[in-house]
C-alpha cells in the first residue's frame, strides 16, 4: 500500500470506530435513564411514552450502526477492494468523454442505493411500523422510489453532464466554473422546489380560515413577513411524525405545516412553532447556512482542483487510472472519512441558531405555548429526552430538550 493508502485507510477506521463507540454510548445511555422521566418533564410527560421514545430511539441508534457498518465495507470495497477499478475497466473499453463519466457516476449510485434498499424497507416498516409511526403502505413506497428515480435522472443527467464538460473544457480554473454553476443550480432549486418539485411527493392545501390562521396572519403581519401562502401537507399519508417547515426563495417562500401537528397543537401553539421558524429567518440563519454551504463547496472543489492531476491520490485508492469523472467520484466518496470528526462544530452551530430561534420566538409569542408545543412533538414523535451528551454534540442539529425547555422557561 502507498502512504496515501494507509492514511486512508487509518482515517476510514478511526471514523468508523468513532461512530460505533458512540452508537454504543447513546444505546447505554438512553437505556440506563429509561426507567424514570427526568424531573423536568416528570409532570408533562408519562413514563410509557418516555419509554417508548427511549426504546425507539434505541431501534433506530441498532439500524443505524449495521448500516454504518455495510457503509464503511462498500467505501473500501469500492476504493481499495478495487471495486471502483472494475466498473473503471467496465465502461472505459464502451464509452469515452462525458458519457463514460455518466456511466460510471450513475453506476456507483445504484449500487449504493441497492444495497441501501433493504435498510430503507426496515427502517419504515419494521421501526417505524412497530413504533406506531408508519402509514405508508409496500406500494406507495414503490411509487415514491420510482418518482426519485426519475426524477433524479431528469435533473442528475443534465447537471451531472455539465459539470463534467466545465471540467473538461475550462482548464485550470474548472473548480471556479464549476462552483459558479452549483451555487446558481441550488438557488434555482429553493426557487423552484416548492411549486414543482414538492408536489411531486405531497399534496398541499392552502390552510383554512379558522383561529389557526387568523393567528398566524396576525403573526406575520406583527414580523414583516411576507409568503406566497400557507400550506397544509398531507404527511399522514406516510407517517404520524409532525413538523412545520419553510421552503423556498425570494417572493416565492411557503410557510407548510404537517397536517398531524394541526391535529395534535392548539392554535396558540402552533403560533409558538411558527415564530420559531419565523425567528431562524429574521436571525438570517437561512442565509447564514447558505452561505456557509457555498463557501464549504467552494473550497472543497479548490481542493479537487489540487488532487485531479495527483497520480498518487487515484493510485492511493485503488484506481489505477487517471481522467475527470474518477477524481469527481474519488473525492466525494472519501472526504466524508476525513470530516466526520469536525461534526460537532457544524452541530454547535445549528443548535446555537435553535437557541436563538427559541429566544426570538419568546419574544413574539407566548413561551408558554412554545414549551407546550415542544413538549407534545418530543411526546409525539418518540423523541429521547436523555441523549448522551457526546453521541448529541455530533448528531444532534437541535438542542437537549431539557436545555431548550430551561432556556425558555427562563425567558417567561
Amino acid at each position: 500500500m502507498s502512504p496515501f493508502s494507509l492514511v486512508f485507510l487509518a482515517a476510514v477506521t478511526l471514523t468508523l470506530a468513532i461512530r460505533l463507540w458512540l452508537g454504543w454510548r447513546h444505546i447505554r445511555h438512553v437505556g440506563g435513564h429509561r426507567a424514570m422521566v427526568p424531573a423536568d418533564f416528570a409532570m408533562r410527560i408519562p413514563l410509557a411514552a418516555h419509554q417508548k421514545a427511549a426504546d425507539y430511539t434505541i431501534a433506530r441508534c441498532r439500524a443505524g450502526l449495521v448500516t454504518t457498518l455495510v457503509d464503511s465495507g462498500l467505501l473500501l470495497a469500492l476504493t481499495l477492494g478495487g471495486g471502483i477499478a472494475w466498473l473503471h475497466e467496465l465502461w472505459s473499453a464502451r464509452l469515452d468523454g462525458i458519457a463514460y463519466g455518466l456511466a460510471m457516476i450513475f453506476s456507483l449510485l445504484l449500487i449504493s442505493a441497492l444495497i441501501d434498499l433493504p435498510f430503507s424497507l426496515y427502517r419504515q416498516f419494521v421501526i417505524e411500523a412497530r413504533y406506531g409511526f408508519n402509514r405508508m403502505t409496500l406500494a406507495l413506497f414503490c411509487v415514491d422510489l420510482a418518482k426519485q428515480v426519475l426524477l433524479g435522472l431528469a435533473i442528475g443527467l443534465p447537471v451531472i453532464a455539465t459539470v463534467l464538460w466545465l471540467m473538461q473544457v475550462m482548464g485550470a480554473d474548472w473548480w471556479f466554473w464549476v462552483w459558479l454553476f452549483w451555487a446558481g443550480f441550488n438557488l434555482l432549486l429553493l426557487f423552484i422546489y416548492p411549486t414543482w418539485i414538492a408536489p411531486l411527493f405531497n399534496k398541499f392545501t392552502p390552510m383554512a380560515e379558522g383561529e389557526t390562521r387568523s393567528r398566524i396572519e396576525a403573526l406575520l403581519d406583527r414580523c414583516g413577513f411576507r409568503s406566497s401562502g400557507l400550506f397544509v401537507m398531507d404527511g399522514s399519508k406516510r407517517s404520524s411524525h409532525g413538523n412545520a417547515y419553510f421552503t423556498g426563495f425570494g417572493n416565492n417562500k411557503r410557510i407548510v405545516f404537517f397536517d398531524t401537528l394541526l391535529e395534535r397543537l392548539t392554535p396558540n401553539e402552533v403560533e409558538a412553532v411558527l415564530a420559531h421558524e419565523l425567528g431562524h429567518f429574521r436571525k438570517r440563519h437561512i442565509v447564514q447556512r447558505i452561505v456557509f454551504m457555498f463557501a464549504g463547496s467552494l473550497a472543497f472543489l479548490w481542493l479537487l482542483g489540487q488532487l485531479i492531476d495527483s497520480p498518487w491520490f487515484y493510485a492511493g485508492l485503488g484506481v489505477p487510472a487517471q481522467n475527470t469523472a474518477l477524481a469527481l467520484i474519488l473525492f466525494f466518496l472519501v472526504v466524508p472519512a476525513f470530516t466526520f470528526p469536525l461534526s460537532p462544530l457544524l452541530s454547535r452551530l445549528s443548535r446555537r441558531h435553535e437557541f436563538e430561534a427559541d429566544a426570538w420566538a419568546a419574544e413574539h409569542a407566548a413561551a408558554s405555548d412554545l414549551i407546550r408545543a415542544l413538549v407534545k412533538l418530543y411526546e409525539d414523535n418518540a423523541a429521547t429526552l436523555t441523549p448522551d451528551p457526546l453521541y448529541s454534540a455530533f448528531y444532534d442539529s437541535h438542542p437537549p430538550a431539557a436545555q431548550r425547555i430551561a432556556r425558555l422557561q427562563a425567558s417567561t
